[in-house]
């Protein structure tokens, strides 16, 4: 189930508003009573909403909510020597980092292994293609593991938590109830935001909703919604025909387009989502944190990371680039650190190497913004050049992450440049509702964005429901609809 879908907008989302409120209400007794009722109903409809991906990944986010709660317990300060505390912190990081490697990058590694040790008759070339588009051989009969979703978000929320028990930021949490919702609250729960214990653990005991902030939820939700289902929608369908063709014998207009309409569409898919959490999270009195800023208004690419993702960047920044000096050391070790949270950063999004080249070439652009290029783009007073340059390498990167094997990425990469321009060519792919979707997600993006205000329409009411009336007749209508970062 997502977010923007008929089903959750009409039936279990209104469902869970009733019972979360309502029940508590009919029980009756006081404001904490009360509060353990509402979040008994907010796990049990965050777990049904999970089942609706595969009700036997139940037993997966339960595995990881009873491991990490008792590593907790071996980390804490108060009640365990610093030995025990070590080897709870290595359990859950072991546990943790083992699942995910099992679910998320076991066929990878067992295409690899075939490739290469279980190739038969094939020649270098073929095994590399291979190794290099995740095909394995068959040679092992191991079948493929299906990835559950949500389990690289769910896992590092996780192991913040024990780690946060552990480095003595949080206090312990003893309800296991509580920290199951922590972990399983379903707006957060699929695509994140990645939300830091130490942000709500004070919520989960003590919040409250009033009409002010559940009203500011509905036109969050519904902003978000509009952007995934007005434009993101709109946007796929025109990079999905193009990715879908030749790209062998596309030209290079129509590959820029397909990388635009790919580049807004992957923003306002993953942002909208965020919306969409951050409005569903106010609508039970969680206050979840900011996970996109504008960021192709970026000035370099340092600052489209401080812009993109902001949970993930944190998460890295937190729990990987500080314990590893920072910026606080040599420019060496800190180019070092840079480029191990990115390889990191790319790794995190799958098992496949246009996803690693990804996280590589971003590092390697932050060291060189460190190094010298970053005061190069400073001393340019053009802020526009800037911008433009930094969306365009952003561009192409979404061209590299966007493609099925590192093979297809160059091709169409090349298919930019040498492929000719054809403009007539455009009529094929392009409708006025595209074209008039393109221009909007150009302007609302953030690229044009110098003069306008999005605050302004997500605070007009009237306006974020006619988004959501507009958002349902075009899922009436039956739209492409799946979330991008759901295979995340």
């Amino acid at each position: 189930m997502v977010f923007s879908s008929l089903l959750f907008c009409t039936i279990f989302l209104p469902i869970c508003l009733l019972a979360y409120y309502g029940i508590p209400r009919l029980i009756g007794g006081g404001f904490d009573k009360r509060l353990i009722i509402s979040n008994y109903i907010l796990l049990g409809f965050s777990l049904l909403f999970y089942a609706f991906g595969g009700a036997k990944y139940l037993i997966l986010i339960s595995l990881v909510i009873f491991i990490n709660w008792g590593a907790g317990f071996l980390c804490s300060n108060n009640r365990h020597a610093d030995g025990v505390r070590r080897v709870g912190l290595i359990l859950a990081i072991v546990a943790d980092l083992g699942l995910l490697f099992f679910f998320k990058y076991f066929n990878l590694f067992i295409a690899t292994i075939e490739n290469i040790f279980f190739g038969g008759n094939l020649k270098f070339a073929e095994r590399m293609n291979g190794i290099f588009t995740g095909t394995g051989t068959g040679a092992l009969g191991i079948p493929e593991i299906v990835l559950p979703v949500g389990i690289s978000f769910f896992t590092f929320q996780a192991l913040s938590y024990v780690i946060d028990v552990y480095n003595d930021d949080v206090s312990l949490q003893p309800n296991i109830l509580n920290f199951a919702l922590y972990i399983a609250c379903f707006p957060q729960l699929i695509a994140g935001p990645i939300v830091h214990y130490k942000d709500i653990s004070t919520q989960l005991t003590d919040r409250s909703v009033g009409s002010y902030e559940f009203a500011a939820g509905i036109k969050r939700f519904c902003f978000g919604l509009g952007k995934k289902v007005i434009i993101a929608n709109t946007l796929a369908q025109v990079a999905d025909k193009i990715w879908a063709s030749d790209i062998g014998s596309l030209d290079a207009t129509v590959a820029w387009l397909g990388s635009i309409c790919y580049t807004f569409q992957i923003y306002y898919d993953f942002s909208g989502y965020s919306d969409m959490a951050i409005g569903l999270g106010k609508m039970f009195g969680f206050d979840f944190k900011e996970n996109f800023n504008h960021p192709y208004r970026a000035d370099s690419i340092q600052e489209f990371w401080r812009r993109w993702h902001i949970s993930l960047s944190t998460w890295f920044r937190d729990y990987v680039y500080f314990p590893l000096g920072g910026s606080r050391c040599s420019l060496k070790k800190t180019c070092r650190n840079i480029f191990i949270v990115f390889l990191l950063t790319g790794i995190w999004h799958g098992a496949n190497w246009t996803f690693l080249v990804w996280g590589l070439v971003y590092g390697l652009l932050l060291i060189l913004e460190r190094a010298w290029l970053g005061a190069i783009l400073k001393k340019n007073k053009i802020r526009f050049f800037n911008r433009l340059l930094t969306f365009l390498v952003v561009n192409f990167l979404w061209v590299v992450f966007r493609a099925d094997n590192i093979m297809e990425a160059g091709l169409y990469l090349s298919r930019m440049f040498v492929g000719g321009i054809r403009i007539l060519n455009l009529l094929t792919y392009l409708s006025g509702l595209s074209v008039i979707t393109i221009i909007c997600g150009a302007l609302f993006g953030g690229f044009l964005q110098a003069h306008m205000s999005v605050k302004a329409v997500k605070g007009n009411m009237i306006v974020c429901l006619a988004i959501l009336l507009l958002s349902l007749l075009f899922l009436v209508n039956g739209t492409y609809n799946p979330f991008i970062y759901y295979q995340f």
